[in-house]
């Protein structure tokens, strides 16, 4: 019985662990993109819930500007990082303990799904991103929309534009 109560303690101790490890990445991916876009150009939204299929999405960073909408996934995550585009899981190693997680390209596919529905706009003006916030090092080649840094740059590439202002911020009805 003494050793459920410490499991339980100790699961629950590592959850809150998590979670705020996750609230610390998703705060440095922020003020990377602070740093480094123009917040005349690209609106920034943080921790997005819409509706979906299943319930609802949660999309850690939304950034709307005139070259389209983008989906940013935060990852704090440290150790080595193993993945590609189309495995399932992704694999974290820390200390020969291996970790799987999904992999996030899978779930900025569905993020972008949602949204566009909802929003009633083409994917094509959708664009997604997956930012390692933490001390990892990639161990396989990463797709060029998952990186450790440059977000910033990274989404400044886009250059087309494919949003008028009236869909950016359109005029209030009344």
């Amino acid at each position: 019985n003494r050793w459920n109560i410490f499991h339980l303690i100790l699961l629950l101790w590592l959850n809150k662990t998590m979670s705020l490890r996750g609230w610390f990445g998703e705060k440095k991916t922020t003020f990377n993109m602070w740093l480094s876009l123009n917040k005349e150009v690209y609106r920034r939204f943080h921790d997005v819930i819409i509706p979906s299929k299943n319930g609802t999405t949660q999309i850690d960073h939304l950034l709307v500007s005139p070259y389209g909408l983008f989906i940013v996934e935060t990852k704090n995550l440290t150790g080595w990082i193993f993945g590609s585009e189309d495995q399932p899981r992704w694999t974290q190693t820390l200390s020969r303990r291996k970790y799987s997680f999904q992999n996030p390209l899978r779930q900025t596919y569905r993020q972008k799904k949602d949204l566009s529905g909802f929003l009633g706009i083409d994917e094509s003006a959708i664009h997604t991103a997956v930012f390692f916030a933490g001390d990892c090092k990639f161990k396989t080649k990463m797709p060029a929309n998952v990186m450790k840094s440059g977000i910033g740059r990274h989404i400044k590439r886009f250059r087309n534009r494919v949003l008028s202002p009236e869909e950016i911020d359109p005029p209030l009805r009344g």
